[in-house]
C-alpha cells in the first residue's frame, strides 16, 4: 500500500515558521500575504497494512494530535 500523509498545525495553534515565511514573502515584494502555514508531507509504502493501521500510525507516530491535524491519502 502506498499513501501520503500531510501533517499541519491545528488552525488555533500559532505557526512561527509560517509567520516568518509570510514576513519573508512580504519582504520579497508580495503584497497582502494573508496566511502561511508550514507542515510536512510523508510518503509511506508498506505491505500488509490496512487503512485503519495507517490511521493509527498517523495518529500515534507521525503527528502530535494535541497540536497537529493529519490527512491520509491512499495512493494504491
Amino acid at each position: 500500500m502506498k499513501a501520503v500523509v500531510t501533517v499541519m498545525p491545528k488552525p488555533a495553534i500559532l505557526d512561527p515558521a509560517g509567520v516568518a515565511a509570510g514576513r519573508a514573502m512580504e519582504h520579497l515584494g508580495l503584497k497582502k500575504v494573508r496566511s502561511v502555514r508550514i507542515g510536512k508531507s510523508i510518503e509511506i509504502e508498506v505491505d500488509g497494512a490496512d487503512e485503519k493501521q495507517l490511521h493509527e500510525i498517523c495518529h500515534d507516530l507521525l503527528s502530535n494530535p494535541v497540536v497537529e491535524d493529519y490527512t491520509l491519502r491512499i495512493l494504491s
